[in-house]
């Protein structure tokens, strides 16, 4: 079985092939992922269908994520790693580029993602689709 590096590792690559709802897949059926920085009432995620909606949501925004300069840092619990990166995002509709930095914790068990908590500037990449918006 591979390790929650490695997991975490192809989870991120699958997330630069682009955002889709199939991504869920790599979360177990009861996972949370806890979102501090997001906007509104939607900061927390319960349950896979949860996260599945969530990931068809981005899906359909005209925006590409590629994850660039990956770190991952394993802890002394074997199932924690956390993952530093950036987003490299375009909005498709206008052109338009950005960069997000990222953390996000992840707590793994028998290969599948059960937590998470995700530190993105939500703020950032709701503001370059804005702009595809107006």
């Amino acid at each position: 079985m591979e390790n929650a590096a490695d997991a975490v590792r192809r989870h991120l690559a699958n997330v630069d092939r682009g955002m889709e709802a199939s991504l869920a897949d790599a979360y177990a059926d009861d996972a949370v992922v806890d979102l501090p920085f997001m906007p509104g009432d939607r900061g927390r995620l319960e349950g896979r269908d949860a996260i599945r909606r969530h990931f068809a949501a981005a899906e359909a925004l005209p925006v590409r994520l590629r994850v660039r300069n990956l770190t991952i840092h394993e802890t002394a619990d074997p199932q924690v790693v956390i993952a530093e990166y950036d987003y490299d995002g375009s909005v498709e509709t206008t052109d338009r580029s950005f960069t997000v930095r990222n953390i996000q914790v992840f707590r793994l068990r028998a290969g599948q993602i059960v937590e998470s908590r995700d530190y993105h500037d939500h703020g950032r990449i709701a503001a370059a689709l804005r702009t595809a918006l107006d």
